[in-house]
């Protein structure tokens, strides 16, 4: 009887423990089947998305005006500092205008008094009445030379008759019909109409000369007139030079006050003080703020996804803005050459400079409660590519696989599966899912190195 009962007390033990065995089994398998590791999912949304490219730019005008000294000169003091609003014909600098009136004073002085020499020489009315008395002198002599000819033809007649009365008297000598007396003076006779004769070829021979000599009287007094016509042509070209000086000179007095070729602000300005100054000495430089636009140096990679035309935004602290309302832009032109820049890390990039203009209306939007100037840094995001609704997932969810595929972790009946995805556009927080990757699916959110495909999960929805 003892033995009996001790066997039935060890089976019923037996019994009990096997129970108890099978209930852990069960509840350990109950409970395995729902445990896991827990992991943050999201689901994939529809919605905007952009594929941009972020960078650091510098507020920029497409167009200074520089104000420089248009001579050498002395200048007045600029009164204006940067920052001022000047408004387009207002005066903004001038040179000393005493110099300038006086440069301009002596300049008029010498057109004046060569116009007044120019008069001078014009004027021939002596010269002219010079030029007649001559010519009737030259007459004149002409009719005393005649005179003298005659007077001397004369005195040969003269002295022939002289000579032929005295041959008669000698003659009459011997038979005493003429005496000595009249014999003596008919030599006398012959000695004065000799000697008058040689007077007379004197005063002829004088009176030839002194035709010969009145002859160049009026070539003289023309060769005069002449002369003073090339002077005249000398003052001339000498007044036409002065003429220009004087030109200039106007033209200085008027460059001499500068203004402001537009309605603006005053950028820079390098000169405070009078003083003297060369030509082309900068001044002052000029802007209109309401032309503000936007210069980055993208990578070149990045650049040639983009084109004229193309939107951006402008933000960040100079603006006071965000990514996602900051200041609408286009992007006004891609310079076609890159260049070389090294980066903060001192690696060397190709980069191209990229000048984006702001939208009608975008300034005023900050121009209440922000001074916004030239050289201020923003943060441009240049969009790429964008669509208004797509499949996304956050950017975290992607990884690479190792021959460089998409691929996420999706929950599927507890378990973590890898799964390969066609991606569209993707930014640095959204990317678009094309394929393989469904709407009401549960996505790991930066799944974990240690996850791998098969593993037990339970989801924690981040939605």
């Amino acid at each position: 009887m003892t033995k009996t009962r001790s066997g039935e007390s060890w089976i019923n033990k037996w019994s009990i423990l096997t129970a108890v065995i099978l209930a852990l089994v069960g509840v350990w398998l109950a409970f395995g089947r729902t445990a896991g590791k827990p992991v943050e999912t999201v689901r994939p949304s529809h919605g905007p998305i952009a594929q941009y490219v972020d960078e650091q730019g510098k507020t920029r005008l497409p167009r200074t005006y520089d104000i420089t000294m248009p001579l050498e000169g002395r200048i007045e003091a600029i009164t204006l500092e940067p920052g001022d609003a000047v408004k387009k014909g207002e005066t903004v600098a001038r040179l000393v205008q005493s110099d300038l009136q006086n440069d301009l004073d002596e300049a008029q002085a010498a057109v004046q008094r060569l116009t007044a020499s120019i008069a001078e020489n014009a004027d021939t009315t002596v010269e002219d009445t010079s030029k007649t008395q001559a010519s009737h002198f030259v007459e004149s002599m002409k009719a005393t030379v005649e005179a003298a000819k005659s007077r001397m033809v004369a005195g040969q007649s003269r002295v022939d008759y002289a000579n032929t009365f005295l041959g008669r008297v000698e003659s009459l000598i011997p038979s005493r019909a003429k005496t000595e007396d009249e014999l003596d003076q008919a030599q006398l006779r012959k000695v004065e109409a000799e000697t008058d004769y040689q007077q007379d070829v004197l005063i002829f021979q004088a009176m030839k000369s002194i035709d010969a000599a009145t002859m160049l009287l009026p070539t003289l007094v023309q060769q005069y007139i002449d002369r003073k016509d090339l002077t005249i042509a000398v003052l001339k070209q000498e007044k036409a030079e002065a003429e220009a000086r004087l030109r200039q000179a106007k033209t200085n007095l008027e460059r001499g006050t500068m203004t402001s070729p537009i309605d603006g602000v005053v950028l820079e300005r390098e000169i405070v003080d009078e003083q003297q100054l060369s030509a082309g000495a900068a001044l002052l430089s000029i802007g209109d703020l309401r032309e503000l636009e936007v210069e980055a140096d993208l990578l070149s990679q990045d650049a040639v996804n983009l084109r004229a035309g193309s939107r951006a935004l402008i933000y960040g602290a100079a603006v006071g803005r965000t990514p996602e309302d900051g200041l609408e832009g286009v992007i006004e032109r891609i310079r076609p050459a890159g260049f070389t820049k090294r980066s903060s890390l001192g690696v060397d990039q190709q980069r191209v400079k990229v000048i984006v203009r702001l939208r009608s209306g975008e300034l005023e939007k900050v121009a209440s409660d922000r001074t916004l100037g030239v050289d201020y840094r923003v943060q441009v995001r240049a969009i790429e590519q964008e669509k208004s609704d797509a499949l996304t997932i956050p950017r975290a969810c992607l990884f690479r696989a190792a021959d460089g595929s998409w691929q996420v972790m999706a929950v599927r009946d507890g378990v973590a599966r890898l799964v390969r995805v066609d991606v569209g556009l993707i930014n640095d927080r959204l990317a678009e899912i094309t394929a393989n990757l469904g709407a009401d699916e549960m996505v790991i959110l930066a799944p974990e190195s240690s996850l791998h495909d098969g593993d037990r999960v339970r989801a924690i929805n981040n939605d």
